[in-house]
């Protein structure tokens, strides 16, 4: 009976996030967003963060599902450097953390920004990226492509996504498409055929052009539906003053990456996408989580550095909050361990620095969390159950062990509007 119990709690999990994403709006005010918004099911679409390119990042993939109370991240993403050929082809050594991760476990994911061209990002005028288009689309570069191909079939991650020259139509790298975009979309369909010439390969290639009219139209580049199996976007919190509902309705804009992917029958995917111009924008971070909820892109990956960031970065603490609670403890089923249910949980109110609300969104309108607030607050609902927060920051980690674990709290309440975030045995915090 218990177990029976804890399963249909561990259900409702998905109505909770839902409510979550939807009380966003109401904290952070109207007009904070544009397009649908659903309930999200238990497991959130396969996601991930760009940590670091190093070792070291593949490290702290486990840490941030800890902090994200168990829910798995799916996608590691790392970047190729582009200094030299000998960087594109993949420097020695530098995939394999990477490739043992991903091979650990099959629903894993690895995601690879593989630029175009060496040099990449030392400012190169257009006129001599044009010629480098012309060596390009003639045949000049296809070995370096083919020798990067051989070494990820050799690392046992043959099905790795390939992020080929992303951010083309803007003019910060070498491998831009504005100089010559024929030339452009010739090369990129030569760097698909050497790579798909591997025996053994099974790459999906991911066009990402940056969100909005750049230095060209992103459709522009385009090389064709032959050599892209995912068309993504770039989408930062920019250019400062730009609600979302802009970001949506821009030319090249969200909704018309999302349709073009859809007349070309491609998943979408956002590779990068983060906080920039506006700071720490929670409606921002609420909208796009939402926006990611709809329309479930193949993967998402955040940039999880300052200033775009909501984990390793701390200048950004309401919409890490945000970011936590909706991703916050789901997972698939409930874990075999989860107790029988109680009528009421509390968290002890001797413990430190614990404060009580009603639910992470009553928190954001009443003004009852602040960071580096120590009081303790005390906002119940109707059905007396508590969320409790505690810590001065999203990566606090204080010992609450009279609070059950995320997916056995999650009660039956039509007046619990967020998920089981705050109700962690281990992790309390506000920001």
């Amino acid at each position: 009976m218990a177990a029976r119990r804890c399963r249909a709690r561990s259900g409702r999990l998905a109505v909770l996030a839902g409510s979550l994403l939807a009380s966003v709006a109401l904290a952070v005010g109207p007009g904070a967003a544009a397009g649908p918004a659903t309930a999200p099911t238990t497991e959130p679409p396969p996601f991930g963060a760009f940590l670091d390119s190093g070792p070291l990042a593949v490290a702290r993939i486990a840490e941030l599902s800890d902090w994200l109370g168990g829910t798995e991240v799916k996608v590691a993403h790392t970047y190729l450097p582009g200094g030299s050929w000998e960087d594109i082809e993949g420097p020695p050594g530098f995939l394999d953390a990477w490739a043992q991760w991903r091979r650990q476990k099959a629903d894993r994911m690895l995601v690879l920004n593989v630029p175009m061209q060496e040099r990449n990002e030392e400012n190169l005028p257009d006129p001599e990226v044009r010629s480098l288009l012309a060596q390009a689309a003639a045949g000049a570069f296809d070995g370096h492509f083919r020798a990067l191909a051989e070494q990820l079939v050799r690392l046992g991650v043959p099905d790795t996504v390939i992020v080929l020259g992303w951010e083309m139509n803007g003019t910060t790298y070498t491998h831009r498409c504005g100089p010559d975009p024929e030339a452009w979309k010739t090369y990129w369909n030569r760097i698909v055929a050497a790579m798909r010439s591997v025996p053994g390969q099974a790459f999906r290639f991911d066009f990402t052009p940056s969100r909005g009219l750049d230095a060209v139209p992103w459709t522009e580049c385009y090389p064709g539906d032959d050599t892209v199996d995912i068309v993504g976007m770039d989408a930062y919190d920019q250019p400062s003053g730009l609600s979302f509902e802009a970001q949506v309705t821009e030319p090249y804009g969200l909704q018309q990456h999302v349709d073009f992917a859809k007349a070309h029958g491609k998943p979408l995917s956002y590779p990068e996408w983060g906080l920039y111009r506006n700071g720490d924008n929670p409606a921002y971070m609420g909208r796009m989580l939402a926006w990611i909820e709809a329309h479930r892109p193949l993967y998402n990956t955040v940039t999880d550095y300052c200033p775009h960031g909501v984990w390793q970065c701390s200048d950004n603490p309401r919409s890490s909050w945000i970011y936590r609670a909706a991703l916050f403890g789901r997972t698939s089923a409930p874990p075999a361990d989860c107790p029988p249910p109680r009528s009421r949980h509390r968290c002890s109110s001797s413990l430190p620095r614990c404060r009580a609300v009603a639910s992470p969104s009553a928190a954001v309108s009443s003004g009852a969390v602040r960071r580096r607030a120590m009081s303790s607050r005390r906002l119940t609902t109707r059905s007396g159950r508590q969320w409790c927060l505690y810590g001065s920051s999203p990566r606090s980690r204080l010992s609450v062990p009279r609070c059950p674990s995320p997916l056995c709290s999650a009660h039956a309440s039509s007046s619990i509007t967020a998920t089981s975030a705050f109700r962690s045995r281990r992790h309390g915090w506000a920001p």
